[in-house]
């Protein structure tokens, strides 16, 4: 019985199976909450880059004489501050510093945290041992003490806000990094890489930390807007930037005489604070979501 030509079925041609990032991503990107907050914090720090080139006033040239001046003043659409300087210049101005702040520490943190934790984790022993016991005494004190306690004995600064700031988040990163770390140190991948030769180093870069930095990662996303809420603590008390530097914080410093005078302009600073604090909650709780693979 001979096959006739029209009956062969063609063989389906192989997909390519999507990876665990690109299905984050495509997870990430269906979430219409995260992609708002992501494009609010996108759009707040192109607006902070690009400012010398938006034409926007200068930010440190007041006037007495335009001093407070209400919302929606021709010239000036979100007013003026208590030195007559453009509200709207110095809240995008501004935007640099606080960022900065908020992120910049994180990160520092993200990096010597996780290093600290898969070290501890990963050799246990007297190692893990000194390690950790040395990130409680830090977790003794609560971090917005810790954070003021480190400025205050630094003094005022970026450079001092932001080495107070990482010290304050490094505990909890090493934490949560030594507990993932631990839970998978034995699992059978990680005993195939110790009986194949591998040297200690090796098997804590290639084989464990691609399996929990997920974990911190995302971790450490929810902390930027404690970061950003505690640095703009530290310039409200005067511990933080210092003036005349456009900084969230510090404005509201600046600002807190004139809650009387003009409410309006006084909040402005904090509702940028707020409005840049609960996106990064946001974006953050959706890419945990997104990074769940039971999702």
């Amino acid at each position: 019985m001979s096959v006739m030509a029209e009956d062969v079925v063609e063989p389906i041609p192989p997909t390519r199976a999507r990876g665990y990032w690109g299905g984050v991503t495509r997870r990430l990107v269906r979430d219409p909450v995260s992609v708002g907050c992501a494009l609010v914090i996108l759009l707040i720090a192109l607006a902070a880059i690009f400012a010398p080139w938006l034409g926007l006033a200068d930010p440190y040239q007041g006037s007495m004489i335009r001093r407070l001046r209400p919302i929606g003043t021709p010239g000036y659409p979100l007013g003026t501050d208590e030195l007559g300087r453009d509200m709207l210049s110095r809240l995008i101005y501004g935007g640099r510093l606080t960022l900065f702040i908020g992120l910049f520490p994180v990160f520092l943190a993200f990096l010597i945290g996780t290093t600290l934790g898969v070290t501890a984790g990963y050799v246990g022993g007297v190692t893990n041992q000194i390690i950790m016991r040395t990130i409680d005494i830090f977790y003794a004190f609560p971090s917005v003490l810790l954070a003021i306690a480190i400025s205050g004995a630094l003094g005022a600064g970026i450079f001092n806000s932001v080495l107070s700031l990482t010290i304050v988040f490094i505990p909890p990163i090493v934490r949560v990094a030594e507990s993932v770390t631990t839970s998978v140190r034995n699992l059978d991948f990680v005993d195939a890489a110790r009986a194949s030769g591998a040297n200690a180093l090796t098997i804590m870069r290639v084989h464990v930390l691609g399996n929990v930095l997920g974990p911190i990662f995302v971790y450490s996303t929810s902390l930027i807007s404690v970061c950003m809420i505690l640095a703009a603590g530290l310039s409200f008390l005067g511990l933080g930037t210092k003036p005349p530097e456009p900084e969230w914080g510090l404005m509201l410093n600046t600002l807190r005489t004139a809650i009387y005078v003009n409410p309006w302009v006084a909040a402005l600073p904090g509702v940028m604070i707020f409005a840049v604090s609960i996106c990064f909650n946001l974006l953050s709780d959706g890419l945990r979501s997104a990074m769940d693979v039971r999702s």
